[in-house]
């Protein structure tokens, strides 16, 4: 990430799913003065955030991380108070476009004490109440927690597992529309890592175990097919590249040329040649073959 000047405005815009877009929040940014606009997709109480992690590790002394709302960036103040840090080790600010904060001001800086201090506050209460009602329940010779999960009965075993099953199987599938059609383009060409990582660019937070373990489970419940589990074949490394290059423009036909070697630069793909930067011609050139043999049908953009 490289701002058009150092001192310069870099806005952050975020939204919670692919379906929304940061058009909105761009506008504002712009009118602020942001030439530079760094987007993300992902939930606001996920940790997956790539973008603003790459955002974070390449902003410059000097230089403005700017948002529309404090919610675009923060899971929480907490959250707000840790990236503030991390710029303030850079020599770099915050503002936000709607709140009374921006850390080159001294009015803004008060604003965040302000936060600090709620904050802190706040762990001081919980941990209270957490100790009172914990010695309140030792008084009156109750231990904390369920007593037939601690004296290990079958049948409340039995129960809070069949519960985790199901609060399992309703998360997975309330989430299955962002991330399974992506799994059934690229399976089972591609490892569970090749997908993880581009599911994990597009601000999703899985690991290939996690990723394993969720078609597992769709496949028990009659809900996927049983090949997307099967053993990916070995493949010279340029097919590899091709398949995943496919996998990319497939799940996405919007993406141009460019845009698709870029991603292929965030997930520190090597080129066909080895080389780390990748090229338009690079990209059209696996694409090509892929269409050749009927991997890919969609046309691409250049």
């Amino acid at each position: 990430m490289k701002s058009s000047a150092r001192g310069g405005l870099i806005g952050y815009a975020r939204v919670s799913t692919e379906e929304q877009t940061t058009e909105a929040q761009e506008i504002e940014l712009r009118a602020a003065g942001c030439d530079l606009i760094i987007h993300e997709h992902g939930s606001g109480a996920s940790r997956a955030r790539p973008a603003l992690a790459k955002l974070l590790k390449d902003i410059g002394a000097g230089e403005t991380l700017v948002v529309v709302r404090l919610d675009c960036l923060a899971r929480s103040v907490t959250h707000l108070l840790e990236v503030i840090e991390q710029l303030a080790d850079k020599g770099a600010h915050f503002r936000s476009l709607r709140d009374p904060i921006d850390t080159s001001t001294p009015q803004g800086m008060f604003s965040l004490q302000v936060l600090g201090a709620v904050a802190q506050l706040e762990r001081a209460l919980i941990s209270e109440r957490t100790k009172a009602g914990i010695q309140a329940a030792k008084a009156k010779g109750k231990l904390p927690g369920n007593p037939a999960i601690r004296e290990r009965r079958p049948d409340a075993l039995a129960s809070m597992t069949a519960a985790q099953k199901a609060a399992y199987g309703k998360r997975i599938q309330t989430t299955a529309h962002q991330w399974l059609p992506t799994v059934r383009r690229m399976r089972p060409d591609h490892t569970w890592d090749d997908i993880a990582r581009v599911l994990r660019q597009r601000g999703q937070d899985w690991t290939p175990e996690r990723l394993r373990r969720a078609i597992k489970w769709l496949v028990s419940e009659h809900m996927a097919d049983v090949a997307l589990l099967k053993r990916s074949p070995p493949r010279p490394p340029e097919d590899r590249l091709m398949t995943l290059v496919a996998g990319i423009s497939a799940s996405n036909p919007d993406l141009s040329l460019r845009d698709i070697a870029t991603q292929l630069e965030r997930l520190h793909e090597r080129t066909p040649r080895g080389g780390r930067k990748w090229s338009p011609s690079s990209v059209k050139n696996l694409l090509d073959r892929a269409k050749k043999i009927g991997l890919l049908e969609t046309a691409f953009r250049v």
